[in-house]
């Protein structure tokens, strides 16, 4: 993937369900070595993603869309 997780630390994104979510940053999963991206709800929850789900897009009524949206 072409995108670089580290040039969105501490940004801000909404999930198109809703929601706002801060990057934390990326890691390496032990055991396959995919690229996850880290980031924290609004009330300080930790989350991981592939990178590639993060960055990706979502089919929604047939339209595809950014499954996160950067805010800021």
């Amino acid at each position: 993937m072409q995108i670089d997780t580290f040039d969105f630390i501490g940004c801000h994104f909404k999930h198109y369900k809703g929601g706002a979510y801060k990057i934390i940053g990326e890691v390496t999963h032990t055991e396959t070595e995919e690229k996850l991206v880290t980031y924290e709800d609004q009330d300080g929850v930790l989350w991981a993603r592939p990178k590639e789900m993060f960055f990706g897009k979502v089919f929604i009524d047939g339209k595809e869309i950014k499954r996160f949206t950067k805010i800021n």
